[in-house]
């Protein structure tokens, strides 16, 4: 390498370490403005004429806005009329319903799963926290194993939740990956899905069934009372009185098959519940009775958007230059696909709901709100990886990975994984990781691009300690130590993030 190279490497370093440095320090800068910053810094180091760079900034955040930005909050809108609606409740009861007691992980599983594709994960579990709570204290007091099931049955949930979240679209990560890197939307949704499966599996109820005996967590009544509406003395004084749990679901406003439900809750539809608010850094939420959309309807409203692109990939295979290739192009569009999900739920909900229009716009406008900062993080990483690229930093990456032939599927775990932990946001080392292998991925072919990406993602979720929101999230919302939250949480995160780079190594293979 020659000096120039050299150098250009040691501004990428430095500013990587100063980003981790600003985010982290005394301050708690917000890692926009400390993207921005290090993006500034990065192109002036690096040499780009000084009047040059705000051009740079504008363009790269500008761009990423643009192509992502706007799925992230027409996502966050579909998962708001979802949950607000009681849409995600339906689809909850009616999978634990025909489920029995050793299944229930399983299903928790499938359910966070089917959740997983247009939530957020702080969103998802929040809305799946009442079901969490209520089957884990049903089956403590069925099982007489006190202390196991709550574990049993959030660890599966988290599982799904950050796999998703951090591999497959429609989340903000996948999204800045496939259009940073020029990737097949389609395709990557359908890899992706492939390596998160085996790792949810394995993730989930595996590791569940491995370590929930071995940690004693004993949620308070608080927290018991607030999710399920009974403490678990409660619940274990009248099934051993009645040898059911129906008078206890009747004195508390529901039927047998809802049980959990607070006593003064409506009664529209029992056995339907979903969280109507919650802030991610308390940990609180409300719990509100809802009639509920159907759950055919519900499942249709979840999956519509990701089949419209399946739909558009696949027809690209089989009927390329069709008149039908040319409408699946255009509803497929990620941006269309996301917008006719939302505009199908809305519609779903005013009919079934009776929703008129300010209710509408009530849920929408309170989603916005909540992935605010989520997109603008996702700006500074435009603009910093923009900076990357008008700084020939990029070409100096190619040509120092050209010669130690790295493997980029272990370099975009590795860069994600480094860059989420040490920032504490796993959208910054996405954002980041993608920044540094855009101009690696040249020649590359279309899975394997996509396969880059599920990698990164991957290696984003994982190590999520202390300085991660979630962290702190689910520690609250059940009660946990932080030794007990990073046996659990941290840990359950961490396999996933390893076990995505197995599978998405092995399909690698295939691609080369």
């Amino acid at each position: 390498m020659d000096s120039r190279t050299i150098y250009l490497l040691c501004v990428l370093a430095a500013a990587i370490v100063l980003l981790i440095f600003l985010i982290n320090w005394r301050t708690k800068m917000h890692p926009f403005l400390a993207l921005y910053i290090t993006a500034f810094l990065t192109a002036l180091a690096a040499g780009e004429p000084v009047a040059d760079i705000p051009q740079t900034l504008m363009d790269g955040s500008g761009h990423i806005l643009g192509n992502t930005g706007v799925l992230v909050f027409l996502g966050a809108m579909l998962g708001k009329l979802l949950a607000d609606s009681g849409a995600v409740s339906n689809i909850a009861d009616f999978v634990l319903e025909h489920s029995s007691p050793r299944m229930a992980p399983w299903i928790i599983t499938l359910v966070a799963f089917i959740l997983g594709i247009p939530m957020f994960f702080e969103v998802g579990l929040v809305v799946l926290m009442p079901v969490i709570y209520a089957v884990a204290i049903r089956l403590e007091v069925l099982h007489n194993r006190p202390q196991q099931w709550y574990l049993r049955t959030l660890i599966p949930a988290i599982a799904a939740l950050c796999c998703l979240h951090g591999m497959v679209p429609p989340h903000p990560g996948p999204i800045i990956g496939v259009n940073a890197l020029g990737a097949d939307m389609g395709l990557t949704i359908v890899l992706g899905l492939i390596c998160a499966i085996p790792t949810v599996i394995l993730a989930g109820p595996i590791y569940a069934n491995i370590i929930a005996p071995r940690i004693k967590l004993e949620p308070p009544d608080s927290l018991l009372t607030q999710y399920a509406g009974v403490t678990y003395e409660q619940a274990e004084e009248v099934y051993k009185r009645t040898g059911s749990f129906a008078e206890l679901a009747t004195d508390h406003g529901a039927n047998p098959d809802a049980f959990g439900a607070p006593k003064d809750a409506p009664t529209q539809r029992p056995g339907a519940w979903s969280q109507t608010s919650a802030t991610a850094d308390s940990g609180l939420a409300s719990v509100t009775k809802k009639s509920g959309v159907s759950t055919p309807l519900a499942i249709t409203c979840v999956l519509l958007p990701v089949v419209l692109m399946l739909i558009e990939a696949i027809t690209k295979i089989v009927a390329p230059n069709s008149h039908f290739q040319t409408l699946a192009g255009v509803v497929g569009q990620p941006v269309i696909a996301m917008l006719i999900g939302v505009l199908f739920t809305g519609a779903v909900v005013a009919i079934q709901e009776k929703w008129n229009g300010d209710r509408l716009r009530e849920s929408v406008t309170k989603s916005l709100a909540a992935v605010a900062t989520v997109v603008m993080i996702i700006a500074g990483g435009g603009a910093f990886s923009q900076a990357l690229k008008d700084s020939d930093i990029g070409d100096a990456i190619v040509h120092a990975t050209s010669a130690l032939h790295i493997n980029l599927i272990l370099l975009g775990w590795f860069v994600g994984l480094l860059l989420s932990f040490c920032t504490g946001s796993a959208t910054v080392g996405i954002v980041s990781a993608t920044g540094i292998l855009a101009p690696l991925v040249t020649g590359y072919s279309a899975p394997y691009v996509s396969l880059i990406i599920i990698a990164i993602g991957s290696g984003s979720v994982g190590l999520n300690w202390v300085n991660h929101s979630g962290f702190w999230f689910v520690k609250e919302c059940f009660g946990m130590t932080i030794a007990q939250a990073t046996k659990t949480h941290m840990v359950v995160q961490t396999i996933v993030s390893v076990l995505g780079l197995i599978f998405t190594f092995l399909l690698s293979l295939l691609f080369v």
